[in-house]
């Protein structure tokens, strides 16, 4: 198999993976197995599903520098149109199901509850982030300007798992393990950005002698 024959079918068998959790959902909303709340159910699992293919885009980096196997950055953009898509979808059932399109009702939770507050904060970071995601706006913005502007998954990434861990208020396990994941995963990036600024230091000082 030639190398561009494998990216392709691991993309096809990434795309399958992370298209699963919705395939399962739509098939129990059709058994009717997602009882005793349907929508609180359907909610979870795309908000859970976006955080943690979120997660898994912010990985994608620092795999391919352990691994170091350059084409995974090719997966990064498709993982992350795949969270953002989850996302989407946990916004969407919130609007229709639960607020039945209220704009009202959106506007007062997003001002009275902290949790809804900075949950729509990443999504609207997200929104950002995915429209300025092709090679049309890296050529506009420059590919520096489009680099620290699409270092902003890190904050939405950390406004997400503070709005699952805001959500769930009792047993706060699972909201923390993904906390940790993001905070090793910043920690690689910032050891990284370190080690570079320390080179460059160097390189600059033994320029100069």
């Amino acid at each position: 198999m030639s190398r561009s024959s494998l990216i392709r079918t691991l993309k096809i068998l990434a795309s399958v993976a992370a298209l699963t959790p919705a395939l399962v959902l739509t098939w129990r909303v059709f058994q009717g197995t997602l009882r005793p709340d349907p929508v609180e159910r359907l909610t979870h699992v795309t908000g859970l599903t976006g955080l943690i293919l979120l997660l898994v885009t912010l990985a994608v980096t620092p795999l391919r520098r352990l691994t170091g196997w350059n084409d995974l950055i090719r997966f990064r953009r498709m993982l992350g149109l795949w969270a953002f898509s989850y996302v989407v979808l946990h916004f969407l059932i919130y609007l229709v199901f639960e607020h039945f399109f209220s704009l009202e009702l959106i506007a007062e939770d997003i001002l009275e509850r902290p949790y809804v507050t900075v949950g729509f904060l990443a999504f609207l970071i997200l929104i950002l982030l995915a429209v300025t995601s092709t090679r049309g706006w890296i050529r506009r913005l420059g590919g520096k300007r489009w680099g620290r502007l699409h270092q902003m998954i890190y904050v939405a990434a950390a406004l997400a798992v503070l709005h699952f861990l805001w959500l769930v208020k009792l047993d706060t396990r699972e909201p923390v393990i993904y906390g940790l994941v993001l905070v090793a995963l910043l920690g690689m990036r910032i050891k990284r950005r370190e080690k570079r600024a320390k080179r460059a230091k160097r390189e600059k000082r033994d320029a100069r002698e």
